[in-house]
């Protein structure tokens, strides 16, 4: 599966350059404080976080009790891991091969 194409513009398609500039942990934070709220960045990464903890086959309560994310939040994540654009799978894949 590919990519929205709902999603793809040139302002769409800037961004993801510029993101792809960044060159380590550092130049990320910097830049996405700057971009994104706090709440968006925090709402990113728990969603990783959500995705990691499914694969892991963790129950949505021991997944809602860790990362304090909704029922709603971890149905759409599995969601999009099994109906997906497959994002969170390349991510997560990559993940683990750095382990």
């Amino acid at each position: 599966m590919t990519y929205n194409t709902r999603l793809k513009d040139k302002f769409t398609d800037s961004l993801f350059e510029a993101i792809l500039l960044l060159e380590n942990e550092e130049e990320c934070y910097r830049f996405f404080e700057d971009i994104c709220t706090v709440s968006e960045i925090k709402s990113m990464a728990q969603r990783l976080e959500v995705a990691k903890m499914l694969e892991t086959d963790a129950t949505y309560l021991d997944i809602a009790e860790a990362t304090g994310a909704s029922t709603a939040t971890i149905s759409r994540v599995k969601k999009c891991l099994h109906y997906g654009a497959d994002g969170y799978r390349l991510i997560l894949d990559r993940l683990k091969e750095r382990e």
